[in-house]
């Protein structure tokens, strides 16, 4: 054999070596990215974010001036994707729908934290001059996906719940608490499961949190994904205050909603009429429309924690 064919072998075996070792760390470097998705998924719920607005709509006072009847509303962003899905996230729309509603307090879902713009929520709540409590439900491919709440007045405490019971579906509740001149109260924002028996277990978690269950008058808001009278849907109405509606307005498929599916709640307050907000916007910002609420607070040393 000459020297150039042995060298020829040589060069050819070796980069054959070359290519199967880069190959073997590609595919580790993809199981390792993997594996840390996994672990990310499956960690427990987490508060990552509260911050306040560069220029408040509420001037930041040490008791604000929290009047005893204030507007709520929750709103399922669909990961700021449109309602069909299909396009590229934009947040613009759904903002533009948030402006819209005019609430003091607002719960959303679906929230979508960007890896590549970790900033965007804080810009939002920038623009509407907004305070915002973000928690993270399950790591999302793009960034983390969790529950917020944006609030015209100073979140005083916030806190998370992890509510998943399935590994299938990750799930979560964010707490915040307001003190204003009035007294205090506390918002809940959550998602609820898919899944009937999940959804149970889920609701029975929330009426055990502390916000919910001792702290002062609080109002639950969120998509619990009520699709049909469930024994999660009755319990939520049996200890929870509903509204003076005859029935909840549909909010899904918001072209043409049929399903009740985001709904909210108080204890220790009172929750006036609501409605789902239903324009050429909401309709194409996300798969739900906005539902809002008027909610009278009581007055301290009214409070009763026995009430609902």
């Amino acid at each position: 054999m000459s020297d150039r064919t042995s060298r020829a072998r040589r060069t050819l075996v070796e980069g054959g070596a070359a290519a199967a070792a880069a190959v073997r760390r590609s595919a580790a470097k993809r199981s390792a990215e993997r594996a840390k998705r996994r672990a990310a998924a499956e960690a427990s719920s987490y508060l990552c974010l509260v911050h306040a607005p560069r220029v408040p709509m509420t001037p930041v006072e040490k008791f604000p001036d929290v009047p005893s009847e204030i507007t709520v509303a929750t709103y399922n962003v669909h990961r700021w994707i449109g309602r069909n899905g299909r396009r590229r996230a934009d947040p613009g729309q759904a903002e533009f729908v948030l402006s819209e509603l005019g609430a003091d307090v607002i719960a959303l879902q679906e929230v979508l934290r960007p890896s590549l713009d970790e900033g965007l929520l804080e810009e939002l709540a920038d623009r509407l001059g907004l305070h915002v409590a973000f928690a993270v439900a399950r790591q999302h491919k793009k960034g983390e996906l969790g529950n917020a709440i944006l609030s015209r007045w100073p979140v005083q405490s916030a806190s998370t719940l992890d509510i998943s019971h399935s590994r299938i579906e990750r799930r979560s509740a964010v707490a915040a608490r307001f003190s204003g001149a009035m007294g205090r109260f506390a918002v809940i924002a959550t998602h609820l499961s898919l899944v009937d028996r999940t959804r149970k277990r889920q609701v029975r978690s929330l009426m055990g949190h502390p916000e919910l269950a001792v702290n002062g008058p609080a109002i639950l808001m969120g998509d619990m994904n009520a699709w049909r009278n469930c024994q999660a849907t009755r319990v939520l109405d049996d200890e929870l205050r509903k509204h003076d509606n005859l029935k909840w307005p549909a909010s899904f498929p918001a072209t043409k909603p049929m399903l009740a599916l985001d709904r909210i709640y108080a204890r220790g307050a009172h929750v006036h009429a609501v409605w789902s907000h239903d324009t050429e916007a909401s309709r194409s910002a996300s798969d739900h429309l906005p539902v809002i609420a008027r909610v009278v607070l009581p007055d301290a040393d009214d409070w009763d924690p026995n009430a609902r």
